[in-house]
């Protein structure tokens, strides 16, 4: 009898947030994953968790994305890659912003998505040979589609990402390997708001403050893992994902939800 072996996925950013979630969402359905990040404590804790492998990269170094490559090339072919890593820097002006915040945002938003799937598409081409298909899924952002004040490197990166996904997807046509695009609103997480704010707690807690039922990160996690176990020959090209009370990026009610008009 042949033995089927588990899909493997490489899921970045898989320290915390999003990432993580997804990592232990993927290993409760059986897949093997392999959590990438920067912080090797958090990865081990990760891995004595859920039995996902890891390994420890920063994702803006190429010297890294090479050595990740050839660890995973040693150690058999993937089948998924979910580019998750990014983030934000302050909420300034265009004019007043930081030119270091903006070089950040690109970096690890953009030209590090762009350096991983370099690196790994040969691999996913491997497991696709194997398996049927293979998958690359880039978590963008709505911030990505829809501008909004003091949201300009943010903004400008998330656009360049989500471009970077339609041009990847028109040069991997005629192969079987998915492109697709997961793209949050607001998500509550332990860490997007603190960094974006320089660690300044109050300023990232009042984000969520009041808001009923902003998006979990588990919530990303189920939409990227139920879009990839989809059958190989569907692609949700993207996801636009937000909570019921962020009409847009810049349109956000607080306070309780209620309905006009009941009982009238």
């Amino acid at each position: 009898m042949e033995v089927m072996t588990a899909r493997r996925v490489v899921v970045t950013g898989a320290s915390s947030g999003i990432g993580a979630a997804t990592v232990r969402l993927f290993r409760a359905h059986g897949w093997d994953v392999v959590g990438v990040a920067r912080r090797a404590d958090r990865l081990e804790a990760l891995a004595a968790e859920t039995g996902a492998s890891v390994f420890v990269a920063d994702l803006t170094k190429q010297d890294d994305v090479d050595a990740l490559r050839d660890h995973l090339a040693a150690t058999g072919p993937i089948h998924a890659l979910v580019n998750n890593a990014g983030g934000a820097l302050g909420l300034e002006s265009v004019e007043n912003s930081a030119i270091d915040d903006w070089a950040w945002m690109y970096e690890i938003n953009v030209i590090a998505v762009k350096r991983v799937t370099s690196a790994l598409l040969p691999l996913l081409r491997v497991g696709a040979a194997s398996d049927g298909h293979a998958d690359i899924l880039n978590v963008t952002s709505i911030a990505g589609h829809v501008a909004y004040v003091g949201g300009g490197g943010y903004n400008a990166a998330k656009f360049a990402a989500h471009a970077m996904t339609e041009v990847l997807r028109l040069e991997l046509n005629g192969e079987p390997i998915r492109v697709l695009e997961v793209a949050p609103g607001m998500v509550a997480t332990e860490e997007f708001s603190l960094v974006r704010f320089g660690g300044d707690r109050a300023r990232a807690d009042a984000v969520y403050e009041d808001v009923p039922n902003p998006l979990t990160a588990e919530d990303i996690a189920v939409t990227i893992v139920s879009t990839l176990e989809l059958p190989g020959h569907v692609n949700l090209d993207l996801i636009t994902i937000k909570p019921v009370a962020q009409a847009a990026t810049y349109r956000l009610h607080k306070g309780p939800l209620s309905v006009r008009g009941a009982g009238a």
